[in-house]
């Protein structure tokens, strides 16, 4: 899917490429305190992780979040959880119309986590990645005093391996097993994903999070997968060689992130079931809604803080 490239710098008119030095030639914004609104669903996972990077870099009262229901049909996510149904901030019943106030006849999918321009009230950016990526660069003079740092210099490179082999083995992995068009297709994607699966395990046996001894943006791209793999991945998807919660080694970081503040608390299994069990009616074409697992397990102690 292509996403509208534009981004959210410090200097508009410029958009720097962080890895060559050079510019790129996409459409920037300037970075302004309460302009912008983060619309977002607490259900998906490409969203979550511009939920919980906002909230880790104390983004809350500089960049305003709408948040849409765990549901949409072929028109888009809506504002569902809203009273009367309707962005309070926006005035739009649907995040449709942000992207139909800049873009009348916008082909591509209505996808969020999406930055809008307030004044405007029109689409700025949807493309994901560079959402938290800037959120981080271009932001960083409204960081909170204690703000971690999610992109550190030192492990730049190897950083970036783990978060395409995250991306491509898991976080698109677990969506290439459940929607394989044939037997062969399925098992291909199933065996891609168990190999990724038994990395981290490893991986993470020697050290608290992915790149050492704190928290980075690996860490969040991870998390948002792990949190929806017992839930809905490995039986909505067929990832079911084993659970999260029979992996030691990553139930245990799985957990230590959950309890992490920005993490756990913006985790909604209720609705994360929703969407995946009523939208996806090509594999669960009834709408059941199943009632477990139980949730509780990700409460009990970690142990990954011990020295």
């Amino acid at each position: 899917m292509n996403y509208i490239p534009d981004r959210i710098t410090k200097v508009e008119g410029r958009s720097q490429d962080p890895y060559g030095g050079s510019e790129l030639d996409v459409p920037t914004w300037p970075v302004e305190p309460g302009r912008y609104r983060l619309v977002a669903a607490r259900a998906c996972p490409w969203a979550n992780r511009a939920i919980i990077v906002r909230s880790l870099l104390g983004l809350e009262e500089v960049v305003s979040m709408g948040l849409t229901g765990p549901t949409h049909d072929e028109r888009s996510w809506t504002f569902d959880l809203d009273p009367g149904g309707v962005d309070p901030v926006l005035g739009y019943e649907r995040i449709q119309r942000a992207y139909f106030a800049r873009f009348p006849d916008y082909p591509r999918g209505i996808t969020v986590p999406a930055m809008v321009d307030v004044p405007t009230r029109s689409v700025v950016t949807n493309d994901f990645p560079w959402i938290t990526h800037d959120l981080f660069f271009e932001w960083r003079d409204h960081h909170r005093p204690d703000a971690p740092d999610l992109w550190p210099d030192e492990c730049r490179e190897e950083m970036e391996e783990v978060m395409q082999r995250v991306f491509t083995e898991l976080n698109n992995g677990v969506y290439r097993c459940g929607f394989a068009g044939s037997q062969e297709a399925y098992e291909a994607a199933y065996e891609r994903l168990w190999t990724a699966m038994d990395w981290l395990e490893e991986r993470l046996a020697d050290r608290r999070y992915l790149m050492g001894d704190r928290i980075t943006e690996a860490d969040v791209r991870l998390f948002t997968t792990l949190a929806r793999f017992d839930a809905v991945y490995h039986g909505h998807f067929k990832c079911n060689r084993n659970k999260l919660t029979e992996m030691p080694v990553l139930w245990a970081y799985a957990r230590d992130l959950f309890q992490t503040p920005g993490f756990g608390d913006t985790i909604d299994f209720e609705q994360i079931k929703r969407h995946y069990y009523v939208v996806h009616t090509g594999i669960n074409p009834t709408r059941i809604v199943p009632v477990g697992p139980d949730e509780s397990g990700w409460h009990t102690p970690h142990g990954r803080d011990r020295a």
